[in-house]
């Protein structure tokens, strides 16, 4: 990189990546919300029962959480390019296959399908945008607004399904899934045809070639290299900070999400009022994100993320001991938003890209990610027992703990990485 050459110039140069890779996170969030805010759509439309979806449902989850435990040896059989390039395809038949299903049995294959495909993108995405990226602050900034893009597909997701709800039988479930899989093919056709992107990764490759000489490495970087080698320590400490971190944070973000309107709606919201306040939550969401990212190279990112852990944990405070009026609680379940997503998942997200070497990313990453969605999938077999409103307060202080637990394992990496040299923070 040449002197003249700032950080700034270097995101920016290095953004069309980004947004190839953030498609995948738009494309991601947008099977999830899109299936959920139109599975009784495909219910009545294809005649389903109550426990054909919750099949299907389940299917998603299981499915998406495999994917994620599998990025590392799909990367291993078809090299780390060839999978970010064509997976997206793959997503988009499985999404076809929902379009065009007239039955329980094919929907349920498109739903693990695209399931599949995006439970694996997302880690492999991550990876080649650090394994491309030309420094560590770089990728910092490029990997983390990769969240703005899960957020937007979770947004348009519910737009979409609120204008096609109108429509007869499962006529509006199939334009939201086509809408998907057109995504997904000119995704996969830029990631595939561009020259950019093909020079981008020839260099990333030529500078990991390079480091690896200049550190006079012999051994291949594996995973058992990793958590078995020389070093062994400080990566299982790295892993397990993450990993509970960001179990904790998901098992809280997935669940809150579940009662967010039912929680309204019991401070006596109307359901036109609960939904609306969703998208205006959601929008704050994708600010709070939007702002992690600016800040993710540099100097004010622990910093962020202390303030917004704080702002979570006592807004679950302030769930627990508020009363049932609306008002403060829609306050304070806006401020859990802006935290949630300042000491969130981009932070995850960037905390794994830098502790690993880039051979093991994905497989690290797919794992953690699989193992926290299986967490919440089975987490989420108690959630009805934990919001009704007998319960809820002391929902909240089971969560207030859950954020102290995630704190503290977020509090841990950062103290790790400074210790070790991975950023001056």
């Amino acid at each position: 990189m040449n002197n003249g050459e700032t950080s700034t110039s270097m995101v920016k140069k290095y953004r069309p990546l980004a947004v190839a890779a953030g498609i995948g996170s738009i494309l991601g969030s947008g099977i999830i919300v899109g299936l959920s805010a139109t599975i009784t759509v495909w219910q009545n439309g294809l005649g389903l029962t109550n426990s054909q979806v919750g099949i299907i449902s389940g299917a998603l989850t299981f499915a998406i959480a495999i994917g994620s435990l599998l990025a590392g040896q799909i990367t291993k059989s078809f090299g780390l390019v060839k999978s970010f390039n064509w997976l997206n395809l793959i997503y988009a038949i499985g999404a076809l296959i929902c379009v065009f299903s007239n039955n329980y049995i094919m929907l349920l294959i498109g739903v693990i399908i695209t399931g599949l495909a995006s439970g694996a993108d997302l880690p492999i995405s991550l990876t080649v945008v650090s394994h491309d990226a030309p420094d560590d602050k770089t990728s910092a900034s490029l990997v983390s607004s990769t969240q703005i893009f899960w957020q937007i597909g979770v947004f348009m997701s519910y737009v979409c399904a609120f204008i096609v709800s109108k429509m007869a039988g499962a006529s509006g479930a199939r334009i939201v899934f086509s809408i998907l899989a057109i995504f997904a093919l000119i995704t996969w056709a830029w990631r595939t045809f561009s020259t950019k992107f093909r020079a981008f990764h020839e260099e990333g490759e030529q500078r990991r070639i390079d480091r690896e000489a200049a550190s006079q490495t012999t051994e291949k970087v594996s995973i058992k290299t990793v958590f078995a080698g020389a070093n062994k320590g400080c990566f299982m400490a790295f892993f397990f900070s993450i990993l509970i971190f960001y179990v904790c944070w998901n098992l809280l973000a997935n669940t809150f999400g579940q009662f967010q309107t039912f929680t309204l709606v019991q401070a006596h919201a109307s359901q036109s009022f609960a939904t609306g306040a969703g998208i205006v939550l959601n929008f704050i969401s994708l600010l709070a994100t939007m702002a992690f990212a600016s800040v993710a190279g540099g100097k004010y990112r622990n910093k962020f993320f202390l303030v917004g852990i704080t702002v979570q944990f006592l807004a679950m405070l302030g769930l627990a001991m508020s009363s049932h009026s609306l008002w403060p609680i829609v306050i304070t379940i806006g401020c859990y938003n802006i935290g949630n997503n300042i000491a969130g998942e981009a932070m995850y997200k960037v905390w794994t890209q830098e502790a690993f070497p880039v051979e093991v990313r994905a497989s690290v990453q797919g794992f953690i990610n699989g193992f926290s969605r299986v967490c919440c999938g089975l987490f989420a077999l108690i959630t009805p027992a934990l919001v009704v409103p007998s319960a809820i307060r002391n929902t909240m202080f089971g969560f207030a703990a859950i954020v102290f637990i995630s704190f503290v394992a977020g509090l841990t990496m950062m103290r790790l990485e400074k210790k070790h040299g991975i950023n001056n923070f």
